[in-house]
């Protein structure tokens, strides 16, 4: 190859491309369909909305763990208040997932969401008359909780109805997307709005933003919502999405690792404020940078999958993602320098975002349309109530041993199941879609 001419130096390079996007060519403009979904007004109406409400509830999220550890000095109460959360997606999950599919969806988001600004407007009063108790805050957790069992399977399902089936991916990346740009705004404005005006501003105007999305909601021109035709018991309805999981042994793989990795690869989460104040010495704007350089890095793997949406590489990217993962965290773990740690933070955001914003497209893409709330709300069980249990226990082992080797640990254990994972589901890397 030392003396091969230009054109076909060119033309191998761009068979090894084709071979590695499985086998379709590369578009002239590779970005072009990076925001296809926002071509749907519906869906801009909801980009807008949502992107608005979820800088204010990282917003809520970074202030009320850094005001938790203030109150209460102790890792282990960030992680009853990560299980307060969580605990209602393991006993209401799935009937949220039926609900899903049982009534306009529209309706109940805008229910659900209603519920949340509630909940951070009366956060808001608790912490601005100095009553506030950490048990407030596991109560209004639990709260959020109850409204996201519900909230989440609605949400997912209903890009559907907002954007072409050939925008699908698209839609579910920018969702992604947007999440992660409220990771990367909220939670360095909740820094500098907590040192300067205290942590009840970072509530309230969190429930003010509930205002856009709501509004949002309300603009938008949808087709009729079809129900199922046939009345049937909602726990029928449960096993009905059970079954058809167990019957699918690829969604069942990917379900797999969506739960294993919300169980040990996100621990950090919950360590964070106590990281922020044990490990680097810092305070509350720390607890915000640590948490917007994970939202960078998420924000960056969002957007390199909206660009790869209608690439067949779904398979690939998530062994990626599982690989890439725990090695950030690993890494991660070991840094004591502020800046190491902020470039750890943005690996582990991109590869979680990678991993997990694949998964939910290929889940969605592979799901029949009438059990897709059903399914989706299986998928955000997994997240919803693995992640806060591993959060509670991540709080009494941090207690016993630090923060740093429960970290190091769980990116031990994230490794150990990826590795798993490669040797003994081959054909996840050769899924053609």
């Amino acid at each position: 190859m030392k003396n091969e001419n230009p054109v076909s130096r060119t033309n191998r390079m761009l068979r090894y491309v084709s071979e590695f996007t499985g086998g379709r060519p590369l578009p002239e403009q590779p970005f072009a369909g990076m925001f296809a979904a926002l071509r749907h007004r519906n869906y801009r109406l909801w980009f807008m909305g949502q992107m608005i409400s979820l800088v204010g509830t990282w917003m809520q999220t970074a202030a009320q763990g850094f005001l938790v550890f203030q109150l209460t000095h102790s890792a282990a109460y960030l992680g009853y208040v990560g299980f307060a959360s969580g605990l209602p997606s393991c006993l209401l999950m799935l009937f949220g997932g039926v609900f899903a599919d049982r009534v306009p969806r529209r309706k109940l988001l805008i229910v659900t969401q209603s519920g949340m600004m509630l909940l951070a407007l009366i956060l808001a009063g608790l912490t601005f008359t100095h009553v506030v108790q950490p048990w407030h805050i596991i109560v209004m957790a639990f709260g959020v909780g109850i409204a996201n069992a519900f909230d989440a399977p609605a949400r997912q399902s209903f890009v559907l109805e907002m954007v072409d089936r050939e925008d699908l991916t698209n839609a579910i990346a920018l969702n992604a997307t947007m999440f992660n740009l409220g990771t990367l705004i909220g939670p360095a404005a909740a820094g500098l709005i907590y040192a300067a005006f205290g942590p009840g501003w970072c509530f309230a105007l969190n429930g003010l933003t509930f205002v856009a999305v709501i509004a949002a909601l309300t603009k938008m021109q949808l087709r009729p919502f079809v129900a199922k035709s046939e009345k049937t018991a909602p726990f029928d309805d449960v096993m009905e999405g059970i079954r058809y999981v167990l019957s699918h042994k690829i969604i069942q793989a990917l379900l797999s690792i969506a739960a294993i990795m919300s169980l040990f690869g996100t621990v950090y989460m919950t360590l964070i404020p106590a990281w922020a104040v044990r490990v680097l010495a810092g305070d509350a704007t720390t607890n915000g940078w640590l948490l917007s350089a994970r939202g960078l890095g998420a924000l960056g793997g969002g957007l390199m999958i909206a660009a790869l949406g209608r690439y067949k590489l779904k398979g690939r990217l998530i062994t990626l993602g599982l690989f890439v993962l725990p090695v950030t965290l690993v890494a991660f773990s070991w840094a004591r320098w502020l800046p190491l740690s902020l470039i750890a933070l943005i690996g582990v955001g991109w590869s979680f975002m990678v991993l997990f914003n694949t998964l939910n497209a290929l889940i969605q893409t592979l799901v029949v349309d009438e059990l897709r709330g059903r399914v989706v709300s299986i998928y955000t069980m997994c997240i919803f109530a693995l992640m806060p249990l591993g959060a509670l226990l991540a709080g009494w082992v941090a207690e016993a041993i630090g923060e740093p080797v429960t970290v190091f640990l769980s990116a031990l254990i994230s490794l150990a199941f990826a590795i798993l994972v490669f040797i003994r589901i081959p054909l996840l890397r050769r899924l053609p879609y």
